[in-house]
């Protein structure tokens, strides 16, 4: 089997393999860009691997004119930019003694020792610079039967780095068959090591919740995560019987995956600081959650959130009553966003002032508001 396409053909990254098979080693493709290629998804980024050890990967791009930057050297790491175009080279691995994320690891020239310190066999499938397809773990043929399974032992792996247990539902979310169901003795095993979970930091557990919520379909992975206990354990509270209902409804209404909106509908205690969401993320995630849980009619959900977080708050709220969608509801987010209130303050002066002011301006907002929009400036004053 060979892998083509303008990402493995493409000058620069040709570069980067001749420096270092010009020299006598080995340059291969490693991780997402085969496993993409083999499922005819999109490439972005190219991670390789190489038996150079990292001075000497730092040497020889330096010598045929590529930009390394050590970027992990410590782990073998060297990010080489060639024609702009960053390409991650690290030399081969393997486990010597394990703490967690901080293994003890040794540089080395075997393939196969390599592959079995990654995680999922989809993930150690490798390729020859000219795109033929290394499998050393038989990764391909849980790749056709979009299967995610640990490489050996499941809990062994996960002990190795427990957000591993986060990746495989997420990897499930992204690559795996719905219709079959998670691997049974993975599933176990993030049941059976659900305390690693405390020992992870906030940050990791977001990037890989955000990753995973903004799947194309993340609700059979989330309800297994669910009755695994993982979910509880992470986000206290959190429900995921909403989401697909909620998946349903974006595809029903044309809408693209967005993880805040999907976390809505989980809800879950003190979410944003568990995930560490920023700033902007915490915001939104609030505004959502307070107008889903409201009375708010459509039209007025547009005109205070605009039309993007109204028609939001309107398929969370959908989601999570169960109710079907009411499409005309979404036409009248798009009216109420593009409403504009029409009585300023100025008009209110100098009859009121202070405090009274304010309050007189909401009281005629709200007079505007449930006319649907129909009164005008003279009308309302």
């Amino acid at each position: 089997m060979r892998l083509s396409g303008d990402w493995i053909a493409a000058p620069a990254t040709q570069a980067v393999c001749a420096a270092l098979t010009g020299a006598g080693y080995r340059a291969v493709f490693v991780g997402g860009c085969v496993r993409n290629a083999l499922m005819g998804r999109p490439v972005s980024d190219i991670d390789m691997a190489t038996d150079a050890p990292p001075d000497a990967v730092m040497r020889l791009a330096d010598d045929a004119g590529l930009k390394p930057v050590p970027t992990g050297i410590d782990h073998g790491t060297v990010t080489v930019v060639s024609d702009g175009k960053p390409h991650e080279v690290t030399t081969f691995r393997e486990d010597v003694d394990t703490f967690g994320r901080h293994a003890e690891v040794a540089f080395g020239s075997d393939l196969e020792a390599d592959a079995r310190r990654r995680d999922f066999t989809m993930n150690a499938l490798y390729a020859d610079p000219d795109g033929t397809v290394i499998d050393p773990l038989g990764g391909i043929d849980d790749l056709r039967a979009r299967r995610v399974r640990f490489i050996g032992d499941a809990g062994t792996r996960i002990r190795e780095d427990y957000l591993r247990i986060l990746r495989f539902f997420r990897f499930h979310a992204q690559y795996g068959d719905a219709e079959s169901g998670l691997d049974p003795d993975a599933l176990a095993a993030c049941a059976a090591n659900l305390n690693g979970l405390d020992g992870l930091s906030r940050e990791r557990i977001g990037a890989e919740m955000r990753k995973l919520l903004s799947a194309p379909d993340p609700a059979p992975a989330m309800a297994a995560m669910q009755a695994a206990g993982v979910l509880a354990r992470i986000l206290p509270g959190a429900d995921a019987q909403a989401l697909g209902p909620l998946v349903h409804l974006e595809a029903r209404s044309h809408t693209e995956p967005d993880a805040t909106r999907r976390l809505a509908a989980l809800g879950g205690a003190d979410a944003a600081t568990r995930l560490r969401l920023s700033r902007a993320e915490t915001k939104a995630l609030a505004r959502l959650q307070e107008a889903a849980g409201s009375d708010m009619r459509a039209a007025e959900l547009g005109y205070r959130l605009g039309s993007q977080e109204g028609r939001d708050a309107l398929l969370v709220r959908a989601a999570r009553s169960g109710e079907p969608l009411d499409y005309d509801a979404l036409m009248q987010v798009a009216r109420g966003a593009k409403a504009q209130f029409p009585v300023k303050a100025a008009d209110l002066k100098p009859d009121h002032a202070g405090p009274a002011l304010g309050q007189r301006l909401r009281e005629l907002e709200s007079r505007w508001i449930a006319s649907g929009f129909t009164l005008t400036r003279e009308d309302l004053l």
